[in-house]
């Protein structure tokens, strides 16, 4: 074989192994919010009450967000392939448990092993990456694609869990994540790299604890806001357990020989301000689904099918978007990419505020404006806050920044949006979020 041959031979098997990683990134995500709109459903053949209904939708997003730190520690320790095996082999098992689930007991219990799987899953996957494309020019592009791969995840699931819901069963959302996940193990072997792994590293354990269980119960304090008021002792109590326990993991993390987060590593001003970025697109976008599928199936009486149609321009801007943010960021640089894509985004919020909750405005001038700048803009700051996350990270820690960038990924749709939804009315909450969104754009602006 000739050289030329010999490199065309690689280049097919590295777009190969970077096609698998996106679908399963995507997968992760898409899991996140496959049941969204069927839980309506899911309530009735179970007679499921709000709190119930509450901490099932909570539940992949609780173990997701408080084990993906201690993931990626996990991926650096004994090296990416190995935890993306072990983690897709976990999140399949848990995924047809979930299918096949008779009762809430053990749906609730597949749910949160398809967190715990995908936070394994998730900062491997970013580890195996860097593997696959070990220039920083290549990986750099390779993170301009992924970054948008959280929002094209959570849309697929939104539209695409309506659709299966209605026309078979909620049961059938879940073969999505299953097909994918073995159909990863069988590729995995024959396109993935191996990686390094680095057995004189410790694990940290008692920060990993701290971690988990901290976030674990802010989260769900934040979460149960929706059900209970903020005064309620199931929300402080969780609350103020959750931040005396991130508290502890700050102080153990600072004195730890080899912590599980370095204090430094969030210390970078870019990648704080990128992962801020990241936070409050995935809330945008979370709440966006949440509100308008409210309003479009209470307010105007529109169908399932309907309302996941009245999406699909989302869709198509997100995808173009995404194509063309790599580029971009290649020619204006990604702090230029992020700053433009937050003020879009933060303009389409401020249509869908101010116009697109009226029942008697015509969709077409209503909501479709904010419906396609909206992603154009938030599919721009993925990509570009993802290139600004993991610059300059030494290849021994792209597992930790895989972690914190999912964890950025899930603090947005969980957190964030708890917090945002509580504000008073879903027009205040979808204006605030814009001015969030203009305000991290501004200052993504003055330190490029």
């Amino acid at each position: 074989m000739t050289v030329t041959g010999a490199a065309r031979v690689v280049a097919v098997r590295h777009r190969c192994a970077f096609v698998l990683l996106c679908g399963v990134q995507t997968t992760l995500i898409f899991t996140l919010a496959v049941i969204a709109v069927p839980l309506p459903r899911i309530g009735r053949e179970f007679g499921l009450g709000r709190a119930d209904l509450i901490l099932l939708s909570a539940s992949y997003g609780l173990t997701f967000a408080g084990l993906v730190l201690f993931g990626g520690r996990l991926a650096d320790r004994y090296g990416g392939r190995r935890a993306l095996t072990a983690g897709l082999a976990l999140f399949a098992a848990a995924s047809a448990a979930a299918l096949l689930a008779p009762g809430i007991g053990a749906l609730l219990a597949a749910r949160f092993a398809q967190g715990a799987g995908a936070a394994l899953v998730a900062p491997a996957a970013m580890a195996v990456l860097r593997a696959v494309f070990p220039s920083p020019a290549a990986y750099g592009r390779a993170m301009a694609t992924w970054g948008g791969l959280s929002v094209l995840g959570a849309t697929a699931g939104n539209l695409l869990s309506g659709v299966i819901s209605a026309l078979l069963s909620w049961r059938w959302t879940f073969a999505v994540p299953l097909v994918v996940a073995i159909a990863a193990l069988a590729l995995t072997p024959r396109l993935l790299p191996d990686t390094a792994s680095s057995r004189g590293r410790t694990l940290d354990l008692p920060g990993a604890l701290l971690a988990t269980l901290g976030i674990t119960l802010a989260s769900y304090g934040l979460v149960v806001t929706d059900a209970e008021p903020w005064s309620s002792a199931g929300v402080l109590v969780p609350l103020l357990g959750g931040a005396v326990l991130l508290a502890a993991f700050w102080y153990v993390e600072r004195r730890a020989r080899d912590p599980l987060l370095p204090p430094r590593f969030l210390f970078h001003r870019r990648r704080g301000l990128a992962l801020t970025a990241i936070a409050l697109s995935a809330c945008a976008t979370a709440m966006t689904f949440v509100v308008l599928s409210l309003h479009l199936q209470q307010a105007r009486d529109w169908s399932q099918l309907q309302t996941s149609a009245a999406f699909v321009p989302f869709v198509v801007a997100l995808i173009a978007s995404g194509r063309t943010a790599g580029p971009l960021i290649g020619r204006y640089g990604a702090g230029t990419v992020t700053a433009a894509g937050l003020s879009t985004g933060a303009a389409g919020l401020a249509l869908l505020a101010f116009t697109g909750l009226d029942a008697q405005t015509p969709y077409a001038y209503g909501l479709l404006p904010g419906l396609v700048l909206l992603p154009a803009g938030t599919a721009a700051s993925f990509a570009g806050a993802a290139v600004l996350a993991t610059e300059g990270v030494p290849q021994q820690q792209t597992g930790l920044a895989g972690g914190v960038l999912n964890t950025a990924m899930e603090f947005g749709p969980t957190v964030l949006l708890a917090c945002l939804l509580t504000l008073g009315g879903d027009a205040r909450s979808l204006a605030v979020t814009g001015a969030a969104l203009a305000v991290v754009a501004l200052l993504a602006h003055r330190t490029k």
